[in-house]
Order: structure tokens, then C-alpha cells, then sequence
């Protein structure tokens, strides 16, 4: 019997590269194929651990090229496209739009073309809540997979448009696919940039921590690992062509996520320093999952749980995000 192939999209990035090492370890009779330009979010060192397994295999290419992804399709014949490549820091899409729609909007569409080519058994397509807009702060309205697409940023807006190109290819061509999305990821291997690993390593290094505005914003936390298992659920058992939210029942305003961080590694809340609010920041999101949990899905990190453990990880491999600060993992 021929062992599956499955093409990840993205698996140098942070989710993707969670997902990479999830599945090349829990499916050793799958292939797993990482597909990655190695942007400045892109990253292989954290693979060095499953780098000599025979099930998992590296291509650098990018997937807006079609000169470069048609003659990979054809020759692998992937049977699963488990698709993450994104630009996805909503700060980089309001000062470069561009960057955002060719690879979240054209990219999307190429894999799609050559997917639909060679016929894959599932075409599973990882987007954001952030394509819903935002919410207000009543604590009983939440994002359904049934809440209208009103993306308010560059990236959002990107996200949204790719997700209509999957819908479409779906609905014109018959191709089997699957759309998820998430709240804000957290946990190992987060790109320093993002909120919870910035605070982790500047206020290890007792820096200053920039939060927009008043800080009162607030997300619905997922850990990185809970995402990866509803991926894999929804890769397996997910209906053809249905929306899947996941969320992980964690709100926090950002300033309280800065909080935690701080008093957990015993610092000073004097490293907060407020500033001027992002443009189009979203006020709130917060997901419904029934859907999801109803295809037997839960997720299994309390936010309490979860960032400690992401606090002890950031503190136990700093030979890992000082090496992304710095600039050096560029030479790896």
C-alpha cells in the first residue's frame, strides 16, 4: 500500500512548524513534505530534531511561483495539502499591502490550480478569526463559522480573500476542502515579534514592553498544540467543504497577557510602556467551536497551563529566539 503524502505548507513558520513536527512524529507512515520560502519568519533550526527522519522531507520554493510548485505537484502527487504559508504580522501588512496580497491571495490560488490538477483527497486551508472583523465586548457574542467576513486589516482582508478562493475552487471545480479558523496562537517556537514571545524576551531582558493603546483589547488564546490537533481532526474527519472555527476559551485583554508575564517571571510592571494604538485595531475576538467540538475536538490547555509552560520554554531555549533576534538563524 503507497504512504500517503502530505504537503504542508508553511512548516519553517510557527504554527506550520508545530504542525510539521506533530505529524511527522504521530504519523510515521505518512510523508510529510515541508514546503517553505524561508522568509524572515521562516526558520529550520527548530526541525533539527526530525530533520534525519525518513517520513520528513524540506522543499524551499514559493508558492505564488507556478513555474516552481506545478512540477513539484506533479511529480509528488500529494494526497493532502494541509495549507499555513501566509503573511500573517497585521503591522507589516499596513505598511506593506502588497507583500500580503501576493502571497496570501496569488499564492493560495496557485496551490489551488495544482492541487485541483493532480486531483488531492483534501485541501485543508488554516485562516484566522481575524477575517470576521471584530466583536464588541459583550462577553455572549462570539464569531460563528456562520458571522459575516469583514476584515478591518491588510492581512485580514488577505485572509478573507483567500478563503473566498478556496470556497470558490470548492464550489466551481469539486475540489474537497476544508477551511479552519483559529483565535491567536501561543506556545513554542513563536516568532518574536508577536505579543506573548516579545513580552517573554524583553522582559527577560528587563526592556520595555510597547502595548497598543490601553491595552484593553482582547483575544481568545489557542495553544499552539490544541491547534495542530484540530487540524488533524479536520484533515481526517472534516466534512468536505465545511468552515471549522477554533478557539480556545481563553479571553484575556492584551495588557492582562503582559501581566501574567511579568508576575510570573517576577519583574517590575513599571517594563510596561503604553503606546499609540495600532491603526484598525480590533476591539475583540472571541470563537464559537461548538462545531469543531462537535466533530470531537476540545482543546486541552487552560491559558493558565499554557503560558506557563510557554514562559518556562522561552526560558529554557533562548539559544532559539536570541538567535531570530539577533538576525544569525539567517546564516543557519
Amino acid at each position: 500500500m503507497a504512504r500517503k503524502k502530505i504537503l504542508v505548507t508553511g512548516g519553517a513558520g510557527f504554527i506550520g512548524g508545530n504542525f510539521v513536527q506533530y505529524m511527522v512524529n504521530k504519523y510515521p507512515q505518512y510523508d510529510i513534505y515541508n514546503l517553505d520560502l524561508l522568509t524572515y519568519a521562516g526558520d529550520l533550526t527548530k526541525h533539527r530534531d526530525i530533520e534525519k527522519k525518513d517520513n520528513y522531507h524540506f522543499v524551499q520554493a514559493d508558492i505564488a511561483d507556478r513555474s516552481a510548485i506545478m512540477p513539484l505537484f506533479e511529480k509528488e502527487n500529494f494526497d493532502f495539502v494541509v495549507h499555513f504559508a501566509a503573511e500573517s504580522h497585521v503591522d507589516r501588512s499596513i505598511t506593506e499591502p502588497e507583500i500580503f496580497v501576493r502571497t496570501n491571495v496569488l499564492g493560495t490560488q496557485v496551490l489551488l490550480h495544482a492541487a485541483k490538477q493532480i486531483g488531492v483527497s483534501k485541501f485543508v486551508h488554516v485562516s484566522t478569526d481575524e477575517v470576521y472583523g471584530e466583536l464588541d465586548f459583550d462577553p455572549t457574542a462570539f464569531f460563528t463559522e456562520e458571522t459575516p467576513l469583514q476584515p478591518n486589516s491588510p492581512y485580514s482582508a488577505s485572509k478573507a480573500s483567500s478563503d473566498l478562493m478556496v470556497r470558490a475552487y470548492h464550489e466551481t471545480f469539486g475540489l474537497p476542502i476544508n477551511i479552519t479558523r483559529c483565535s491567536n496562537n501561543y506556545g513554542p517556537y513563536h516568532f518574536p515579534e508577536k505579543l506573548i514571545p516579545l513580552t517573554i524576551s524583553r522582559v527577560l531582558n528587563d526592556k520595555k514592553v510597547p502595548v497598543f493603546g490601553d491595552g484593553k483589547n482582547i483575544r481568545d488564546w489557542l495553544h499552539v498544540i490544541d491547534h495542530c490537533a484540530a487540524i488533524d481532526l479536520v484533515l481526517h474527519q472534516g466534512v468536505n467543504g465545511e468552515v471549522y472555527n477554533v478557539g480556545g476559551h481563553n479571553e484575556r485583554t492584551n495588557l492582562e497577557v503582559v501581566k501574567t508575564i511579568i508576575k510570573t517571571l517576577r519583574k517590575s510592571e513599571d517594563l510596561i510602556e503604553f503606546v499609540t494604538d495600532r491603526l484598525g485595531h480590533d476591539k475583540r475576538y472571541g470563537i464559537d467551536a461548538t462545531k469543531l467540538e462537535n466533530l470531537g475536538w476540545k482543546p486541552t490547555y487552560t491559558f493558565e497551563t499554557g503560558i506557563s509552560q510557554t514562559i518556562d520554554w522561552y526560558v529554557n531555549n533562548k539559544w532559539w529566539w536570541e538567535q531570530i533576534i539577533s538576525g544569525e538563524y539567517k546564516n543557519k
